[in-house]
């Protein structure tokens, strides 16, 4: 795995070295969008919805409607006067029992790694909220924004669980809970009867994602039985160049473009002309013609 963050957790007047790993992946088979003739990429352009033309990213701000039709706009000078974080300390806040968490707020899950001089007080953290049956409230920026985090453990790693904001947890408004159900004694008897024979301590590892497994099993299926075809060479040109053939190429490309714009026409590649000997000046021929003169003159 590799580290996307490295500080220390603070606690009192322990600080734990640490770095941080994403603790999960998305293993979703990706589809690409592409052209049912010649199997070319869907490309997508950034287009006005006002004047219908292409925008270049450099013009592009960002935009906030009101809910009354009114439109404001961010540039980058307004971006850059926001607040953000960009500290290294997982700034532990207090200690909460673990049972007045409610998981509807977890958001991404971390673990941290400590530093081999920090295995010790690592340890003592980890082991202090086990005993103590407590998660660790802590504040901690993440890609320059403050979050509300918990720290958990998991075997025997800790783990940094980013959460929501409350204010981002929806409430269940349906009118229809708050009508009165009716339910006898029997009924309940039966429900938690059939609870009960369903019962079984939680084992994820007997779960597994049956359409993924269906999308490879189709994907390897098609590709046995020879259902495919060459991926065109197009998205390579389109993505630009990446060695020196295809910058030579490109470069040949503008001059040749350059020269049809001016109306000049394409020229052939030199030869290389012989080396033809370089015309004396005539200072220095006439030193070299008077040198054997002056080794003749007698002393």
């Amino acid at each position: 795995m590799r580290a996307m963050w490295s500080g220390a957790v603070s606690f009192g007047l322990v600080s734990v070295p640490v770095k941080a790993y994403s603790a999960t992946s998305n293993h979703d088979i990706r589809f690409h969008q592409v052209h049912a003739a010649d199997g070319g990429r869907i490309k997508y352009k950034r287009t006005c919805s006002i004047d219908g033309e292409e925008v270049e990213y450099a013009d592009i701000v960002k935009g906030y409607e009101t809910e009354d039709g009114e439109l404001i706009t961010l540039d980058e000078e307004d971006i850059d006067s926001l607040p953000t974080k960009s500290g290294h300390e997982i700034d532990v806040v207090e200690f909460v029992p673990a049972d007045q968490i409610d998981p509807l707020l977890f958001e991404k899950s971390y673990y941290l790694e400590p530093d081999a001089k920090a295995a010790k007080p690592y340890a003592l953290l980890r082991e202090a909220l086990v005993q103590t049956d407590r998660m660790a409230v802590v504040k901690v920026a993440l890609r320059q924004r403050e979050s509300i985090a918990l720290l958990r453990v998991r075997d025997k790693a800790i783990v940094l669980q980013t959460m929501l904001w409350p204010d981002e947890v929806r409430e269940p408004e349906f009118d229809v809970l708050d009508a009165e159900v009716e339910l006898r004694p029997q009924e309940l008897t039966m429900a938690a009867s059939l609870v009960e024979s369903l019962g079984a301590d939680f084992d994820p590892t007997q779960f597994h994602d049956e359409y993924r497994d269906a999308v490879v099993e189709l994907i390897e299926r098609k590709r046995t039985t020879g259902e495919t075809r060459p991926a065109p060479v197009a998205e390579k040109r389109d993505e630009g160049p990446d060695s020196m053939t295809d910058l030579l190429s490109a470069l040949q490309a503008s001059v040749e473009a350059a020269r049809a714009a001016t109306g000049k026409p394409a020229e052939e590649p030199a030869e290389p002309e012989e080396k033809k000997p370089a015309r004396k000046s005539s200072s220095r021929k006439k030193d070299e013609e008077e040198a054997p003169r002056k080794r003749r003159k007698p002393a």
